[in-house]
């Protein structure tokens, strides 16, 4: 996305999006199953208005959806790596496909620099992220090389937005 594309997207959110929405947003990105009376009694608005704005954000896919963050842990999958995958040039939408479909594959990025991908995964030890290099990745059409990552410590994993970014 170009610098003007990214402004005018960015000057369009601002005229769909008021304080009180950036508020509920805020109260909604830090506890998402937090019951409206007490995001109305947070903003201040009847609950059916409050209802009505995140039905509106909703619609215009300002809120994409609701998850539910789980510990890797319990399911086997406490091992995360970053897998920067080097393709040739002139194969992209297949790959893509097959590339999401990778086992423990959590994010699948285009990236600029060098023709490829970046891939976040998450599997159980280095015994299965070899595997899946070896045969899932690294067979796939497409694939020059990989350059693999594997995550010692989290600092900070996050999906929020910073609104205050935007809101001034």
């Amino acid at each position: 996305m170009a610098c003007g594309e990214c402004y005018s997207l960015i000057m369009d959110i601002k005229r769909i999006i008021d304080d009180i929405d950036y508020q509920i947003l805020d109260i909604l990105q830090e506890k998402a199953r937090i019951p409206n009376a007490e995001v109305s009694r947070q903003v201040g608005m009847a609950p059916s208005a409050v209802l009505e704005r995140i039905r509106k954000l909703e619609d215009r896919a300002i809120i994409e959806g609701y998850e539910v963050r789980l510990n890797p842990q319990p399911f086997n999958q406490g091992l995360m790596a970053f897998v920067q995958v080097t393709v040739q040039s002139t194969c992209h939408a297949d790959l893509e496909t097959a590339l999401s479909t990778v086992t423990g594959v959590q994010d699948v990025h285009q990236v600029a620099g060098t023709d490829g991908y970046l891939l976040k995964l998450r599997v159980a030890d280095n015994a299965e992220l070899g595997r899946v290099l070896a045969d899932e990745i690294c067979p796939l059409d497409g694939v020059q090389q990989t350059q693999t990552s594997i995550v010692l410590n989290t600092i900070k994993e996050t999906r929020k937005i910073d609104l205050n970014r935007l809101s001034s």
